[in-house]
């Protein structure tokens, strides 16, 4: 499971530096290289998953693409942005420029871990989303189950 947050900065060949308790939660090939698939994320970011994790995500898109242009739009928007990539020796990530462009990284990177991937944002964009969101928390309790979604001030 992939959590918390951690803040780099790409280096000026586009790298990003991996953190050890992310590279863990990625694939290793039977030479012990470490592989993960990027992809474009939501909400200005960038998607990073193990390999077998974006496997299971990509099963929820391989629906015939014949049968409903919704699904035809997003096969379309995320298989073209997606990247299976090899972490150097070094535990870097080499983001390709159109992964780059889409989420607006250009120096300082947050990485965040949000269960099954992490995602990697755009420093200022992540702070601008957390700021804006940060007010909502209390009222996403809903999202845990725990069934409350009224105020105590309402009951």
């Amino acid at each position: 499971m992939f959590e918390g947050q951690s803040t780099h900065v790409l280096d000026a060949k586009g790298r990003l530096c991996i953190p050890k308790r992310i590279q863990e939660q990625l694939t290793r090939t039977e030479t012990g290289q470490v592989l993960c698939v990027v992809t474009r994320g939501f909400d200005g970011c960038l998607n990073l998953f193990a390999k077998e994790e974006f496997d299971r995500v990509r099963s929820k898109l391989d629906t015939d693409p014949f049968v409903k242009p919704r699904e035809r739009r997003m096969q379309r928007l995320v298989f073209p942005s997606t990247v299976t990539a090899q972490l150097d020796s070094s535990g870097r990530l080499m983001i390709p420029e159109k992964l780059k462009r889409l989420a607006g990284l250009e120096r300082d990177v947050v990485i965040v871990g949000v269960a099954d991937r992490a995602e990697i944002w755009d420093t200022e964009r992540w702070e601008r989303f957390e700021a804006e969101f940060e007010k909502e928390f209390d009222e996403l309790d809903g999202v845990l189950g725990s069934g409350a979604d009224k105020d105590e001030d309402e009951l």
